[in-house]
């Protein structure tokens, strides 16, 4: 059984009120932790592209990443989970793991599977939750992955609830 059905999330799918790139994160991060995640992506089959000022680069390590100067060039590491699905991290800080999902991509409960499975490897590998907010929006997330019940929750009642 799916962790999410698209009836009772399609809201929260919706680019027009979610934004078209929300926000996930897993707060509490460490540098290790970002290394777990290199770790899943490069051993996990995804396709995945680091690249460095625009520029791709072999994936350095993650204390390499996160310690370089605050006027490097700009970093981002982009997976492909599924094709057509992009999902972009951008290692700002050691202290959380952010990243993108385009919900464009995500459309009905083959969109909420692949979401929910990729939430589901990185709170997993992570053992922390994974939550996501509206683009821009830094309040209470929607949905997450809960590593207590390990799966892909909602967090937030949707308007067609």
């Amino acid at each position: 059984m799916p962790d999410l059905l698209w009836d009772d999330v399609r809201d929260f799918f919706d680019p027009d009120l979610m934004g078209a790139l929300p926000d996930v994160c897993v707060a509490g991060a460490s540098v290790e932790d970002w290394q777990a995640v290199f770790d899943l992506v490069q051993s996990s089959g995804w396709t995945w592209e680091y690249s460095a000022g625009g520029i791709a680069a072999p994936l350095p390590t993650a204390a390499e990443v996160l310690s370089r100067p605050a006027d490097a060039e700009a970093v981002d590491l982009r997976v492909w989970p599924v094709p057509h699905v992009l999902v972009i991290f951008r290692p700002f800080s050691d202290e959380e793991i952010d990243f993108d999902v385009d919900l464009r991509e995500l459309r009905g409960q083959a969109g909420v599977d692949t979401l929910c499975g990729f939430l589901s490897a990185i709170g997993r590998r992570l053992g922390k939750p994974v939550t996501m907010t509206a683009e821009g929006h830094y309040g209470p997330p929607v949905l997450g992955f809960d590593p207590d019940v390990d799966r892909v929750v909602l967090l937030a009642h949707s308007r067609l609830s």
